[in-house]
This record gives structure tokens, sequence and C-alpha cells, in this order.
């Protein structure tokens, strides 16, 4: 193409040329004129090929260096990011809490939806996880209010930290990152990337003037545009107080069925190439529509990898517990089982077999020696806590003071694994050692980086 592009100007150069010299000279200040726009010409032709030499030099290495980090589109955003070969390797698992966010005429914020989401860039898996919004937060669940569901958290100061907070003691989870996700955020972002093609489940009709809700939607596969986006993840049950049907979830299961569902659709639309085109009106929404704490530099190192992501492998499924009045309030509220739990949160986002009560089945058990770099035994003592928890053997010892928490793979342990590890840190450079050590499978030099 660069080259066709400066035979072009060579051609349009010469034409010019000819104009330019067309009427013949007929005393010698036209031929001093002649010679000087001889001269120009050339002058401007070796300029025009030397800035075509330097574009191909510079495409040449971009797509080099596009290709070293993967090829295609992700590669190449990749390259624009300023990632290398090594990159994508040193990332662990990201997580964040979902909070989607409704405001009824009143103005008090209605906690909709609540997800934890992860995406691991190496293995290319990713997982959504729905909180039942009635989710008691408490410590008595027989004397349990409203204001004890989790739902009921983000309305209070309008901050997801509680929420955050609330979700991490459910789980187990050690999540960082948070994103509110407001209606109008939705609702922009589908009319934008052209509509969400959709199978809604069954008829639904439902109508709170209170919020100002009216949802009308007619079962079977459809386009729904940006209004029907908010109906189809608000919808719980019709007016006359008929919901999903049975073997599809009811109530509250059904809607954060059909909320993960309808999610993944609007990533695998988002996602398609044809949208790069409209980054701009995206990152528009994101800032006018979302309240977050990811920083440019995380979204900078994981969204050229996602780009991948086929959304027929996302892992979804719902918080197991079980739904009771039983208490002196008679408020409904969601209790969730703590095994259950367990089991699931190591299947889910460890990706490990275990037993009914939350016992390891098939865990590999990995010895691990941690280098104390931090000069802060409480750091030390945090790290060994977190990884003994995922069922490692951690031996420690002390090491001179370093800067960067290093994590060394001795014993061909698999990416996923080591993965694991360093999203339990949060902190971590990978790498692998050539010479293999029979003691340890994996060594890890704690830095100051590591903040506990």
């Amino acid at each position: 193409m660069i080259f066709l592009l400066y035979f072009a100007i060579l051609k349009a150069s010469k034409f010019w040329e000819g104009i330019i010299l067309k009427k013949k000279p007929t005393n010698a200040k036209n031929i001093k004129n002649k010679k000087r726009k001889k001269k120009k010409m050339k002058l401007w032709k070796k300029i025009l090929l030397v800035i075509l030499l330097l574009l191909a030099i510079l495409l040449g290495w971009f797509f080099y260096k596009s290709e070293k980090n993967g090829g295609g589109l992700s590669g190449m955003l990749a390259t624009i990011a300023g990632h290398d070969e090594n990159t994508r390797k040193n990332l662990g698992e990201f997580r964040c809490l979902i909070l989607g966010i409704s405001t009824d005429q009143d103005g008090v914020d209605l906690t909709d939806t609540i997800m934890i989401a992860s995406y691991n860039p190496n293995t290319q898996k990713a997982t959504l996880l729905s909180i039942p919004r009635d989710t008691y937060t408490g410590r008595n669940s027989a004397k349990a209010t409203a204001y004890e569901k989790i739902n009921a958290l983000y309305s209070r100061k309008h901050r997801a930290d509680e929420t955050l907070e609330a979700v991490n003691e459910i789980t187990g989870l050690n999540i960082q990152y948070y994103i509110v996700v407001k209606t109008e955020a939705l609702i922009k972002l589908v009319d934008v990337v052209g509509g969400v093609t959709f199978n809604v489940p069954m008829d639904m009709n439902y109508d709170d003037t209170s919020q100002d809700l009216h949802i009308h939607l007619k079962q079977g596969e459809q386009v729904l545009d940006g209004d029907k986006a908010e109906q189809i993840v608000r919808f719980r049950h019709n007016n006359d107080g008929t919901s999903y049907p049975e073997e599809y979830g009811d109530n509250d299961t059904g809607r954060m069925r059909t909320q993960r569902e309808f999610i993944m659709q609007v990533l695998k639309q988002t996602l398609r190439a044809d949208n790069i085109w409209k980054i701009n009106e995206i990152l528009d929404i994101a800032s006018e529509c979302l309240i977050t704490n990811v920083n440019f530099d995380v979204a900078k190192d994981y969204v050229p990898y996602a780009v991948e992501f086929n959304t027929e492998d996302m892992l979804t499924d719902v918080l197991p517990g079980t739904n009771t009045n039983k208490n002196t309030s008679g408020t409904w509220v969601f209790v969730h089982d703590k095994q259950k739990t367990k089991k699931l949160v190591q299947e889910l986002f460890y990706h490990r077999d275990v037993s009914e009560n939350g016992e390891e089945t098939s865990l590999s058990k990995l010895n691990i020696l941690i280098l104390n770099g931090t000069d802060d035994d409480n750091k030390l003592e945090i790290a060994k806590q977190g990884l003994t928890s995922l069922g490692y053997t951690i031996k420690t010892t002390k090491t001179n003071k370093t800067e960067k928490t290093i994590i060394i793979n001795q014993t061909n342990v698999s990416d996923e694994e080591i993965s694991g590890i360093k999203e339990n840190l949060q902190k971590g450079i990978i790498k692998t050692n050539t010479t293999k050590n029979d003691t340890y499978d994996v060594k890890i030099i704690l830095g100051t980086d590591f903040n506990g």
C-alpha cells in the first residue's frame, strides 16, 4: 500500500511538472525559473520518499509488535496500549462487583442487579455470579428487617463500599473493584450498538406508577432497543402475580437468570469488531453513567484481551441459599448457604472440585516457599494465611528487602494455578525457572508492593 501511494505521488508530481513546464521558455529569466522549479520538484520528491520510508518502517514495526502480542484486533490494541509479549502472562484474574441501579420517582436508588464478574486474560475464562437482592447481611435472620438486605446498602450512602464489603464477607473473595451501572447507561449502550437480539422467555406485562415502570414484552426472539432492555432486566412478575415458569426459575431466580443471559448478549454485541468505530460513543456513555474505582491503567491492561473473549464460554450461577420470612418482622429475606457458597466459589473462581461440605477433593497440593522481602512480618502472615486457605503448603523465610513481588513457577505448575496465586496476592510478576526445583513447586518473593 505504501509503495502504491508513493507511485501515485510520483505520477502526480510529473503531471504538475508537465503543466508547469508546458510553456516554452523565451528568455534567460524563464530558463532560470525552469531550473529552480526542477530543483524544488526534486527536493519535494526526496522529502516524500523519506516520509514514505519512515511510514513503512513504523507500520512494519507496529504490525510486527501486534503479531508478537497475539495478532488481530487484540494484538493491535495491546500494542497501542504499550504491551509486550509478557504483559498478558503477568496479568491475574480481574474481578469486580457490578451493581445495576435504577431511580424511582422519589429519587431513591434501587439496586436491581448485583453480580460478581471475573475475567482471566490468560485462560479466556469468565464468570458471572448473581447475588439475590434480598440477601440478608445482618447477624440474626430471625430478627431480619428490610434495611439489612444487601440491596439497601447502596441507597443509604450512594456508595458501593458497603455492598462490596458485604459481598466479600459472603463469598470469601477479595474483590477490590466495583462498577455501578445506572439504568441510563444500559439504555444508551444498547441503542448505540444497534440493539440486542434476545429470546424473551415469556410474555411480560407489569406496571408500577410509583417507579414510572411499564413492562410490555412478547415472548420469543427479537431485537430489543434500550427502552426494552430496561424492561427485560427489571421484570420480576406480571400484574396478575404470575412469574417465570418453574423450570426456568421463578421470581428472583428467573430474573437473575434473565439478567445474566441478557448481559452476555450485550457483551457479545458490544465486542463485535464493527463496534470498534463506536468506541468514542461507548466511552462517553461510560463517563456519564458509570461510577467505578477501576482506573485507566487497569482498564488498558485487560481491554485488549477482552475483545477476544467468546461469551459462549462464560460460566454463570447464582448464590446458593433459601428464601424465608420466618422472622419476627415477617420480612422476606434470602439466607445464603455458607457451605454451598464456599463450594461454588471454589468451583467458579478457582476452578477446583470440592465436596458438599466445602472440602477440596481435587486440589493440587502445591508446596510454596515465600521469601519475605517486606521487612513486615504482618504482611507475610497475611500472604501465608491467604494461600493456606486455598490448600497450599506454605514455608517461609527471610530475604533482602525488595520492591516488586515475584511469583516463580518451578515445576510446570499450570498457568491457571499460577494466576490463582497471583489473584490471591493481588500482586506479582510471574516468571518461570528453567532450573526445576524438587522441593518447592512455586517460590514467591514478597515485595514491598504487597499491601496485604
